[in-house]
This record gives C-alpha cells, sequence and structure tokens, in this order.
C-alpha cells in the first residue's frame, strides 16, 4: 500500500487532474516521498520526512486528537533531536494539509521508540494510521533497527494489537513491541 514516490513506478495518471509532474511533486514533499493509498478516491496523501513542519500545524494537529497543549520550543526540540519525524499530508497542489503525524527518538542502530501517532479526527477510518505505521516501521527497518518500542493510550491499543504489536510481557503498561 506504501509507493516510492519518484522512481517511476508511481501510475501518474491520478495527479494529472493537477497537471504535476514527478520533479514537482519532490519539489513539494522531497525526493524520499511516497504516496499514501487510502480507502478515499476523493483524497491524496503524501509521506514525507523531507518537507518542513509548521510547528502551528502541528500543534493543531496533535490537539484535534485530544493532546494537551505543549511549548512550541520544546516541542522544536523534540523534533530536532529526533531520529525520525513523517508528516503524512493531504496532497493540495497550492496548500498541502498536515493531516498525519509521527517521530521516533533512539540509538539509531539498535532501538527506536515511536511517538506522537496521530491522524486528525476528520481522516480517521480511511486506513491512514495503519498505513503511517507501516511506513515507519519500514523506515526504521532501512536504518537497520532492530526492535521498536512504542507507548499508547489504553483508547488506541486494540488499534496497535490488530497490526501484530504485542502488548509489552507484564502487561501492565500500554507498551508494545516489535522485532525485525
Amino acid at each position: 500500500m506504501i509507493k516510492k514516490f519518484g522512481s517511476g513506478k508511481v501510475n501518474l495518471a491520478i495527479w494529472a487532474k493537477n497537471s504535476f509532474v514527478n520533479d514537482d511533486l519532490n519539489q513539494m514533499y522531497g525526493s524520499d516521498a511516497m504516496e499514501c493509498i487510502s480507502s478515499s478516491d476523493q483524497f491524496h496523501f503524501m509521506f514525507s520526512q523531507a518537507r518542513a513542519l509548521d510547528l502551528i500545524e502541528l500543534e493543531q494537529l496533535l490537539q484535534s486528537v485530544g493532546w494537551s497543549r505543549r511549548p512550541i520550543r520544546r516541542v522544536k526540540k523534540a523534533l530536532d533531536n529526533s531520529l525520525l519525524k513523517v508528516g503524512l499530508w493531504q496532497h493540495d497542489p497550492k496548500f498541502p494539509r498536515l493531516v498525519g503525524f509521527a517521530r521516533c527518538t533512539g540509538d539509531g542502530v539498535l532501538q527506536a521508540t515511536v511517538w506522537d501517532v496521530a491522524i486528525h479526527p476528520v481522516y480517521q477510518g480511511l486506513g491512514l494510521g495503519k498505513e503511517l505505521m507501516h511506513y515507519v516501521i519500514k523506515s526504521l527497518k532501512k536504518l537497520g533497527i532492530e526492535r521498536v518500542v512504542l507507548f499508547a493510550d489504553p483508547g488506541v491499543v486494540a488499534f496497535y494489537k490488530s497490526q501484530g504489536w504485542q502488548l509489552e510481557p507484564k502487561g501492565s503498561r500500554c507498551a508494545f513491541w516489535y522485532s525485525n
């Protein structure tokens, strides 16, 4: 469900109505951007690690899923110290909208922890959260990461369990692990 963008293997017919070509999309999202397939035919979504995140837009996304406000300067510092930052954008040639996000911290070799996974409520139910997690795991595997851990609120435990994540051995916290 995730396609490499810019490799010439993506069907550009879906983008024809916007009269964009690979170079335009690469400039907008970065050369390693990937199309994210969803169950919606009316929207087109892109994963990007290169597109700059507007901190106000990110804060609005995180608040839309019920998270408390965090000081912008601390969020910027957290992002600067992250191993991986992924934005999920609803594609629009004039104004792409940030609709999903995840970030990871770690040692860059053996382990990583996934944080701040969010999909805007308007776009939930389209399979985007599942695709975002697939993208994150695939990106971490490319780095050679051997173990991925995430901490989840009780309300989303079932979502992660449905994707094959396992509750940590003691089962006392909402921590999951994935091993390559």
